[in-house]
């Protein structure tokens, strides 16, 4: 593994936040995954950089030497990527509006780029999906990607927090996904203890929703008996054959051959949230960008009849 700039990214935040638990939490991540990744960063490195201590973490020596290093690297890379995109931007400036749209995978996604293709018909759209919201937020700090379109469990912090502007689209609950044939498919809310023993199918990612979700299930007395982490085709035929029930956003799709449903009392919540460097031409065009996520979200729940059944609903 060679060194990265998120490497010193997170080697300064926890330098800044003086304790694994803050830096966590302004990185958006579980400390016992932050404790992983410096770990792997310190045997890349050759040695500790932080000591643990009662009130928090001092770099050792070989540490201030990073942070001394990476404190003249990053601004530099900062610099270099805000002049070579307005560099670029001015000599394309003649070729019409760019939107390079970077997402995890999702609906959503989706009708964003149809909804620009149609404002913006000379416009050249593209996107980049990956599972990764950190590895998408990266790439619109570097000036790879204009806008990274992600979503956040409940009030997490979005990743580059200090260096993307932030927007909400929309917060909806986690629902369920269940066979039609399933004991609890005729309910309209789904008790997330009545599923203990079940399988559960749900996408992979780096932020926190796994931990949200054991968390949940602990609170609800259980622990799951097993996770099958997988694309979301994946996702839908092992609930579709009833080997797993899945955990979907509220604006699912209707889908044959299973059924979504909102868990009593919404334990899990999901932020829809899209980001754009501030300092780059994508900021002109962001406010536009912004309200056709929105009107996108609002096009996917109205063709969600769960998702219409909730907010009819209007209770957890």
């Amino acid at each position: 593994m060679d060194l990265e700039l998120r490497h010193l990214k997170t080697v300064r935040a926890i330098a800044d936040a003086g304790s694994l638990t803050k830096a966590a939490t302004a990185l958006g991540l579980a400390q016992p995954a932050l404790s992983t990744q410096l770990k792997r960063i310190e045997r890349l490195l050759g040695g500790a950089l932080f000591e643990r201590g009662r009130h928090g973490v001092r770099a050792t020596p070989l540490g201030e030497l990073v942070l001394e290093r990476a404190r003249i690297v990053l601004p530099a890379v900062s610099d270099l990527q805000r002049d070579a995109v307005r560099f670029a931007r001015g000599a394309a400036g003649a070729e019409g509006p760019r939107f390079r749209l970077g997402g995890t995978h999702g609906p959503l996604l989706g009708a964003l780029v149809d909804r620009l293709a149609a404002r913006h018909p000379c416009a050249a759209v593209t996107t980049h999906t990956s599972w990764s919201e950190r590895e998408i937020a990266a790439a619109v700090t570097e000036g790879r990607l204009d806008y990274a379109l992600i979503g956040t469990c409940g009030s997490s912090t979005p990743p580059e927090g200090d260096r993307l502007a932030w927007r909400e689209i929309a917060t909806d609950p986690v629902f369920v996904m269940l066979p039609t044939g399933h004991r609890l498919a005729s309910r309209d809310r789904v008790d997330l203890a009545d599923l203990a023993g079940a399988a559960w199918a749900d996408v992979p990612g780096d932020g926190c929703f796994a931990d949200c979700f054991h968390a949940a299930c602990a609170r609800a007395g259980f622990t799951p008996a097993r996770v099958y982490e997988t694309d979301t085709a994946s996702c839908v035929h092992l609930v579709q054959v009833g080997r797993a029930v899945g955990l979907c956003r509220a604006t699912f799709p209707d889908t044959a051959g299973l059924v979504t449903r909102p868990l009593a009392g919404d334990p899990l919540v999901w932020r829809h949230l899209i980001g754009w460097h501030p300092d780059t031409p994508a900021a002109l065009t962001a406010p536009s960008v912004l309200a056709q996520a929105r009107a996108a979200h609002t096009e996917a729940a109205a063709r969600s009849r769960s998702y219409a059944a909730w907010r009819a609903a209007g209770l957890p």
